[in-house]
């Protein structure tokens, strides 16, 4: 009987995580919440004459075979949207470097099939960080600045004080096409993510959700009395899902020396507004990626068990949408990662079409969110109680 009673308890607790309003097991820790995220969630696919472009440099082996345009065939719906019509709780943004405005206001890509590059868009000659996925050929985007992008979320979330976490992926970029492919001209430069970019990156965040980062689950928060972060992890000291409601989380998915920068002067990113993914067995290891569940099951499980958040994907590149594959999304839910990345929250808009299946993901039981069961092996699942 006992047996049955947990089994119960814990199966209604993953059907009550479908919708935010009508959540049980506010005792549970943070970290023993699975959610469902989006990768590049501000992304609308490119301009048709450009992709067409890079898919005639494909198809003639000029790109590299890392580089396939159907990979960036994808196109999301606005952040407010996506959190709030289908309840996803984490998304990513890739922001860029733009000190001094302008950057990134000309498509340069446009040129190569004769199509003005000025955008007409007088917030992208603004200083600041700007959202896009590839600079001069992938630009179409929900959301032109960082501060724009943060803007929304926050209106969201006051909308919807009762909210359960919301994890924000923030990747900082560095090298754009004009880095790295030398056989096309005048294309725009990255600029560095230096530690003065960081405390910027730092400023945008507190000046939308306000300087005492009320709203924002920071490092400092999460450490509190002890030595460094990972010690605060690894001890469990994680804020109740009752205490997370209504906040938002950010973590750096980092380039480069990008994670030393930000560390540098902070240990355990004290100070700081955001995390970043780092190494277990590190002073700032609280958040891990690991991309590839299927080769990374018995990982995933290990670090989530010692307490670390895992972020990992259960698809990529348009792959699963088109074949119907669902095995790396059935590995990702299994392997207990609690930030599961996908691009399909929903089905493409082509399923149905040659080509494209409706792979999307849920959870088995509905809705974007569950308890974690790989996160409660020394901690009893609650009998669900309704707010």
């Amino acid at each position: 009987m006992k047996r049955i009673l947990t089994l119960l308890a814990g199966a209604l607790l993953l059907v009550s995580f479908s919708n935010d309003t009508k959540i049980s097991g506010d005792e549970l820790k943070m970290n023993q919440l699975q959610i469902i995220a989006t990768h590049n969630s501000y992304h609308i696919k490119t301009d048709n004459a450009v992709f067409r472009f890079l898919k005639f440099l494909y198809s003639s082996g000029v790109l590299p075979g890392g580089l396939n345009p159907d990979e960036i065939d994808y196109t999301k719906d606005s952040l407010s949207v996506q959190l709030g019509k289908y309840g996803v709780r984490g998304l990513e943004l890739d922001v860029w470097n733009d000190p001094q405005g302008g950057r990134f206001y000309h498509r340069k890509g446009k040129a190569y099939v004769w199509k003005r590059t000025a955008s007409g868009i007088d917030a992208l000659k603004q200083p600041g960080f700007k959202i896009l996925h590839i600079p001069d050929f992938d630009f179409n985007t929900t959301n032109f600045t960082f501060k724009d992008a943060l803007a929304e979320i926050k209106r969201w979330s006051d909308a919807n004080p009762n909210h359960l976490p919301v994890f924000i992926n923030v990747e900082s970029e560095t090298e754009t096409p004009g880095d790295q492919v030398h056989f096309l001209r005048n294309l725009t430069h990255a600029a560095p993510f230096d530690s003065i970019a960081l405390d910027n990156l730092d400023g945008e965040v507190k000046s939308v959700f306000g300087a005492n980062l009320d709203g924002v689950i920071t490092p400092d928060k999460i450490r509190g009395n002890y030595a460094t972060l990972e010690q605060a992890v690894l001890a469990g000291n994680w804020p109740t899902v009752a205490a997370a409601r209504g906040k938002v989380v950010f973590i750096i998915d980092v380039h480069a020396n990008v994670e030393q920068l930000y560390k540098t002067g902070h240990p355990s990113f004290k100070g700081r507004a955001m995390f970043t993914y780092a190494n277990p067995g590190t002073s700032e290891a609280a958040f891990v990626i690991m991309n590839g569940p299927y080769k990374k099951q018995d990982q995933i499980k290990e670090a989530v068990r010692k307490g670390y958040i895992v972020r990992t994907r259960s698809d990529g590149g348009t792959h699963e949408a088109r074949e119907g594959d669902y095995r790396n999304m059935e590995e990702a839910f299994s392997s207990g990662a609690q930030i599961i990345s996908t691009d399909y929250y929903k089905p493409d808009y082509r399923a149905g079409k040659k080509g494209w299946s409706d792979y999307h993901v849920v959870f088995p039981q509905g809705g974007m969110a569950r308890v974690d069961t790989i996160a409660q092996h020394t901690i009893a699942l609650p009998l669900p109680v309704k707010e």
